[in-house]
């Protein structure tokens, strides 16, 4: 979770010349109030996350001062920055003064009510969501695309059914959190808004692909919702040490192009991307959360583009590292077999899809009677 890979990821966008636009605006934000932060978070958090920030005080109970989540001075303050750069960007879209909104710090999706967890103290996407309600927004469709299941988020919401969050990540019996399967569809009042799909270790671009586009679109569009917040953790790559996937940077951008024109289809553009995990912090962060960043500002960078001679130089003097050559990986376009051309009993991959569409599609009224 190391500063650098933002450090990194606006460097790239920078100097590709994607922050140029005079319809883009780089916005700063303060701290977020605590009464905020209890729109999700118990007070009694709260409070040990003050006391663990301010006198390094552990509360391991509430995961504070673990080696997921140690306490450091200053870890409120940095958190709260984190979810009130998400809300001042959810709420520009919302009120029409942005299209699209990025906040590259945010989706913290592991953080709990009453607990910090997997490397996150606040819920920034929760607490944004939240005041999005508040403000009017009737239907919010929440899409994660991190190789972990997007647990908090979904705990936030679980019966709510005006909030739907689909979760695409490795499953839980073979990667933390632990949670995320297919027939965990919603509370009570609820049913078929919380969309899992779990997938095997090792699953590759092209069976990602079609897992996502099998399950999103049509969940999207039976869902209709009024503004589309997106979770864009790129740790289902190879080169990541913390996941067992294998979806390239070109996949994973693809993903992320099918949000942005869902936002453009269903609910006139309206799209928050937020960053996520990520720990191939050189080779993978920066390179797909600036595709992520190119799609917002609608300036899209194609992945045989050379990165920019400036930033190589810069990561090599300072990080002793070897750069990334281009914006891509060597493993050329990610291509997938679409879902409507049949089901494959015998994969592991379609066994999963199915799984998720017979949970969840007819919840959502969505015909499913053609492929029985």
């Amino acid at each position: 979770m190391s500063p650098i890979r933002l450090d990194l990821t606006m460097r790239l966008a920078q100097e590709l010349g994607l922050l140029d636009g005079a319809d883009i605006t780089v916005a700063s934000s303060g701290l977020i109030p605590d009464e905020t932060l209890a729109l999700v978070h118990s007070a009694e958090y709260i409070a040990a996350v003050h006391a663990a920030s301010d006198d390094d005080t552990p509360d391991e109970t509430r995961g504070l001062g673990t080696e997921d989540n140690p306490s450091f001075p200053g870890m409120h303050e940095a958190s709260s920055r984190m979810v009130a750069s998400t809300v001042d960007a959810a709420m520009a879209v919302w009120r029409g003064e942005a299209e699209h909104a990025i906040n590259l710090a945010g989706g913290m999706h592991h953080a709990m009510p009453e607990g910090a967890a997997g490397f996150c103290i606040y819920n920034d996407a929760a607490v944004a969501i939240k005041l999005l309600q508040q403000a009017g927004a009737r239907r919010v469709l929440y899409v994660d695309l991190d190789a972990h299941h997007g647990d908090g988020v979904e705990r936030a919401f679980w019966n709510d059914p005006d909030v739907l969050t689909l979760s695409i990540h490795q499953s839980g019996a073979t990667l933390f959190p632990g949670t995320g399967y297919p027939t965990d569809i919603g509370g009570p009042d609820a049913q078929g808004t919380a969309v899992n799909i779990a997938l095997p270790a090792r699953t590759e671009s092209g069976e990602w692909l079609r897992a996502l586009h099998a399950v999103l679109p049509e969940v999207a569009r039976a869902f209709q919702p009024d503004i589309i917040v997106s979770q864009h953790g790129c740790d289902a790559h190879s080169l990541d040490t913390l996941s067992d996937l294998r979806v390239s940077i070109d996949a994973q951008r693809q993903g992320a192009a099918l949000v942005h024109d869902l936002a453009h289809e269903l609910c006139g553009g309206k799209w928050l991307a937020l960053g996520g995990g990520g720990y191939s912090v050189v080779d993978v962060v920066p390179i797909m959360w600036t595709h992520v960043l190119s799609l917002v500002v609608h300036q899209e960078v194609e992945c045989a583009v050379h990165t920019p001679t400036q930033w190589r130089q810069y990561i090599r003097q300072y990080l002793d590292h070897s750069p990334p050559e281009t914006m891509g990986d060597d493993w050329g376009p990610a291509s997938y077999r679409d879902w409507g051309r049949g089901y494959d009993p015998q994969s592991d991959i379609d066994r999963a899809v199915r799984a998720t569409r017979t949970a969840v599609f007819p919840h959502l009224g969505v015909d499913l009677s053609y492929e029985i």
